[in-house]
């Protein structure tokens, strides 16, 4: 599969209901660009593939909203909406939040954002100018996985630089 392939392919998948083969986002996954963690910066709308993994469904659950990267040192990984509808960083469900670095994942040196209080690995590569196709990894998960996987799409700013009102309703 070349990239372009798999960024029609992962599209695809991405507005599926059911469950996506894990085996289709791996392939996807190996033909996708790695990506810098500077270049990842920003706020970010999450989504997640649903696989089987233990973890699906759980972060909607939570009011899971995405993930926000301020600076390299500074990583939000679980931007949750509350009732009233507005963002914060989770930060029990997290056990604190999170930090960039490039770290080596299935070969290749890639931006991968590291738990604080947890021993887990979130795993990016770019699909376009947009959208980050990632996977969570964590100690103790074999090589083969089970991986949850997940994306990543920027979320569309105000002249404040904070997400717009309807993306936080």
């Amino acid at each position: 599969m070349n990239e372009h392939e798999a960024r029609a392919r992962f599209q695809e998948l991405r507005e599926e209901d059911g469950p996506v083969s894990t085996a289709e986002l791996d392939a996807i996954w190996a033909a996708l660009a790695t990506i810098r963690p500077e270049e990842i910066l920003g706020e970010w709308r999450g989504g997640e593939f649903r696989t089987g993994h233990p973890l699906d469904g759980m972060l909607d659950e939570a009011g899971w909203y995405g993930k926000t990267f301020s600076s390299v040192h500074d990583a939000k990984p679980l931007m949750c909406r509350n009732e009233a509808g507005e963002l914060y960083s989770n930060l029990e469900l997290g056990q604190g939040e999170a930090s960039l670095w490039t770290v080596e994942f299935r070969g290749e040196a890639t931006a991968t954002m590291v738990y604080d209080g947890r021993p887990v690995f979130d795993h990016f590569k770019q699909v376009d100018a947009t959208t980050l196709m990632g996977i969570m990894n964590a100690k103790g998960v074999p090589a083969e996985g089970p991986f949850y996987y997940f994306f990543l799409e920027r979320a569309p700013q105000t002249p404040h630089g904070s997400p717009r009102a309807e993306e936080v309703s």
